[in-house]
């Protein structure tokens, strides 16, 4: 094990290769035998559990409820909302038979050409198109309004370039999808969740985020308005986290979803969408971690406390005793723990696996701890160690494990907000945006300097933010008039 942690890049040297090794080491996933996806292996995957339990919890408090939607959907679905098409057109994957047959050799399989669909099926790379089709069999009257309904799936986008997490062929996410009387009650919808999303990424996977709204250019495909969350990883590059559409009228008028009004009117309902993925957990993973693996904040650790007895056969019966009452008191807390006696692996090795994965609190006791009623604590935010008196150990690791969420969510903030920076000189912009950061500029608001600045540095809008109070200017592209400045940064 030390030697896989002397083989981690270092963050400093190539912190894109530093990410790749740390999803593989850290036991979060691998690449499959199928291009572009990946496996998430168990570990990883209980990141993912934990995400969702919090998150499934959130959305069911605004009213949401889970449903779920077929895999694959009749590509002329697709046709019916023009902007929504030429959106997704191009990273669709295709269902044109339905049956395999022997080979002539027979030793194989071949597509049966007289298996051919009368219509193709897209595989989902997203759901509105099914969805809609099927609200239109749910609502008729103003009294089923608003139906507001969300599935956790996979969905499939077919890319070139992948990574793990931030951007693979299939991943898993999950969508939202909700049906209005009103306008108004849509567009506080989306925003509403656009809050939910932020309030999850904050204070449970202690990323702080920037909220607003997306250019025009950069809208969900069908959309009126996209809002989004955006993260600053630790190279200065932007990850959107979470977005949330105000879809209008675009869809139900596209699938004929009308309702009757209480004044007996027939009208087309109002829409929103919205959706996190597994893509959290590269932001999770980029925002917090080390050279020496993850940081994980305890909210969302898999596990939270690990702890390693070392001691002659004697001693590891008595430490094992002692801890008993204690491990007890911290599961009925809700707090995952792991006693690990295993004797096929040497201290030294447990403990860079378990720092290497980002086990939030790490408890050791030998043999003279034993005899002075002392354990060693460590800290895996900080890697700082004490030996703390074993009496009230379970209260103690207890408010640790709040203590590291807060502080990682400190440190990431005060990161991010030393990161940003206003700007009004292009050229002075083109040189700072290489090293990265959040760069707050006056736009004119066209889509052609949006279209320049993205040739010209790689980098684009990432939003309006609503956290700065805007006051007129002039754009430093153009030199036109600016009504507000906007966040650029690069971006994953």
């Amino acid at each position: 094990m030390a030697k896989e942690l002397k083989e981690l890049t270092k963050r400093a040297d190539n912190y894109s290769q530093w990410y790749n090794d740390l999803v593989v080491k850290a036991d979060l996933a691998e690449q499959s035998a199928v291009r572009g996806c990946m496996v998430i292996k168990p570990y990883g995957y209980a990141i993912w559990e934990k995400m969702q339990q919090q998150l499934d919890k959130m959305f069911k408090e605004t009213g949401a409820q889970n449903a779920y939607f077929p895999l694959l959907i009749p590509k002329s679905f697709l046709s019916r909302e023009a902007e929504h098409v030429e959106g997704f057109a191009k990273e669709c994957a295709v269902v044109t038979h339905y049956r395999l047959k022997t080979n002539d050799t027979g030793d194989g399989v071949v597509v049966d050409p007289t298996a051919k669909l009368e219509e193709e099926l897209i595989v989902r790379p997203t759901s509105e198109t099914i969805i809609w089709n099927t609200y239109k069999n749910w609502i008729h009257s103003w009294r089923d309004l608003p139906l507001m309904c969300n599935q956790w799936c996979n969905v499939m986008r077919w890319e070139m370039r992948t990574r793990p997490f931030l951007r693979t062929s299939e991943f898993l996410w999950q969508e939202g999808h909700t049906a209005h009387a009103t306008r108004e009650e849509a567009e506080e919808e989306a925003q509403k969740m656009l809050k939910v999303y932020a309030k999850f990424a904050e204070e449970w996977m202690a990323v702080p985020v920037m909220q607003g709204v997306k250019s025009e250019t950069e809208r969900f495909a069908g959309a009126l308005d996209t809002y989004t969350i955006e993260a600053m990883m630790q190279d200065g590059k932007a990850l959107q986290s979470g977005t949330s559409h105000f879809l209008g009228q675009n869809f139900a008028k596209a699938f004929e979803v009308t309702y009757l009004t209480k004044e007996n009117k027939q009208e087309y309902v109002w829409a929103t969408s919205w959706g996190v993925s597994t893509r959290l957990i590269g932001a999770l993973i980029m925002t917090h971690s080390d050279d020496n693996g993850l940081v994980l904040p305890p909210r969302l650790a898999p596990l939270q406390v690990v702890i390693i007895p070392i001691g002659k056969n004697e001693q590891q019966d008595q430490i094992a005793e002692k801890f008993q009452p204690v491990i007890e008191a911290l599961r009925a807390k809700g707090i995952t723990v792991k006693y690990d006696d295993a004797d096929n692996k040497r201290p030294g090795f447990k403990f860079a696996d378990y720092e290497l994965k980002g086990v939030p609190v790490r408890i050791v006791m030998g043999g003279r701890d034993l005899e002075n009623g002392t354990v060693e604590i460590m800290r895996r935010d900080t890697l700082e160690k004490e030996t703390v008196a074993f009496d009230g150990l379970a209260e103690r690791i207890e408010n640790l494990l709040e203590d590291i969420q807060q502080n990682i969510f400190k440190k990431a903030l005060a990161f991010r907000d030393a990161h940003i920076y206003e700007c009004d000189d292009y050229e002075e912009f083109k040189e700072k945006v290489k090293d990265g950061g959040f760069f707050l500029c006056h736009w004119d608001g066209t889509a052609e300097t949006e279209a320049k600045i993205k040739e010209e540095t790689q980098a684009t809008i990432r939003c309006v933010p609503f956290a700065f109070e805007q006051t007129p200017g002039v754009d430093m592209v153009s030199g036109k008039p600016s009504k507000c400045r906007v966040l650029i940064a690069r971006s994953y």
